[in-house]
C-alpha cells in the first residue's frame, strides 16, 4: 500500500514538474519571439548592415533575457535561434552562441532593473551611423529641439573612452560598467534617459519592451542626425529653453499627459 502511494505521489511530482518545465520552455518561446521579432526590426529601421546590431528581451521574474546569435545575419534569424542567458551572462538555452555584446545587456538589466528597480524590458544596441558618428566624436547630444524634448528632457549622454586596463579586462562587460558609472556620476534616471551613446564606440537604448527599445533607438538615431544638421547650418546653434522642454516632454510623459488617445 504505501509502495502504491509512493508511485503515485512521485507519478504527481513528475506530471507538475512536467507542467512546470512545460510552462517555463513556452514562456522561452515567448521571450524568443518577441527577442526575434525586435531583431528584425533592425534592418528594416535601417539601424544596422550585415550583422552589426543586437536586441534582447527581458523576464525579470526569471531573470533570463533572449539575445541574437553572434554573427548571424538578420535574414538567416529565427525564433528558435535566439538564445537564452541568464543575469551573469551564462548561456541557459540555445544551440548558438549569443551575441559578443551579452556581457553588456546582463550588467544592464543587473545594474538598472534588477538592482534599481528600472521598468526595463528590452535593450538595443546597433551601429547605426549618426548615433555613432556622435559616438566617435565623444560628444553628447544638445537637446536643440522639440522631437528631442519628446522623448527625453536632457542631452543624449555619451560616455569617456573604456579605459586601457578595462578593454584588457573585460571589454563586453566594462562598458555595461562604465554606462552605469555614467548615469551614476551625471545622476541620470535610466527610467527617463532611456539611451546612451559610448565614446567610440556606439548607441544603446532600452525601454519597457524589446519593441519599445528599438524604437526608442530608432529615435536616438533621428535625433542624432537632427542635431548634426542642426550644427553644419548653425555651428552656433542653442539648445532648446527649458520651458518648451518642459512642455512637450510632460505633455507625453508622467500623470499629466495628454498627448495620445486614452
Amino acid at each position: 500500500m504505501w509502495a502504491r502511494l509512493f508511485l503515485i505521489q512521485n507519478s504527481e511530482v513528475g506530471i507538475q514538474r512536467k507542467r512546470f518545465l512545460r510552462g517555463k520552455q513556452m514562456n522561452y518561446e515567448s521571450l524568443r519571439q518577441e527577442a526575434y521579432e525586435a531583431n528584425m526590426k533592425i534592418p528594416e529601421n535601417n539601424l544596422a548592415l550585415y550583422t552589426w546590431g543586437n536586441v534582447s528581451a527581458f523576464d525579470k521574474d526569471k531573470c533570463v533575457f533572449a539575445i541574437k546569435p553572434s554573427g548571424v545575419p538578420y535574414p538567416d534569424l529565427t525564433v528558435e535561434s535566439m538564445v537564452i542567458v541568464d543575469i551573469e551572462g551564462n548561456k541557459v538555452e540555445g544551440s548558438m552562441n549569443p551575441s559578443s555584446d551579452t556581457p553588456t545587456h546582463a550588467v544592464l538589466y543587473k545594474e538598472f532593473v534588477v538592482n534599481g528597480g528600472a521598468k526595463i524590458g528590452g535593450i538595443i544596441h546597433t551601429h547605426s551611423s549618426y548615433a555613432v558618428s556622435w559616438a566617435q566624436a565623444v560628444r553628447s547630444v544638445p537637446l536643440f529641439g522639440t522631437t528631442h524634448a519628446d522623448h527625453i528632457q536632457k542631452a543624449i549622454p555619451c560616455t569617456p573612452y573604456l579605459s586601457k586596463e578595462a578593454v584588457e579586462k573585460d571589454y563586453e562587460k566594462e562598458t555595461g560598467l562604465l554606462i552605469v558609472k555614467h548615469f551614476k556620476e551625471l545622476g541620470l534616471n535610466p527610467s527617463e534617459i532611456n539611451m546612451v551613446l559610448c565614446g567610440g564606440h556606439g548607441p544603446f537604448a532600452w525601454g519597457e519592451t524589446a519593441a519599445k527599445s528599438v524604437y526608442n533607438g530608432t529615435v536616438m538615431e533621428e535625433i542624432c542626425k537632427m542635431a548634426l544638421n542642426t550644427l553644419a547650418l548653425n555651428p552656433n546653434a542653442n539648445e532648446l529653453p527649458s520651458y518648451i522642454v518642459d512642455k512637450h516632454y510632460l505633455r507625453k510623459h508622467g500623470p499629466n499627459a495628454y498627448y495620445g488617445q486614452k
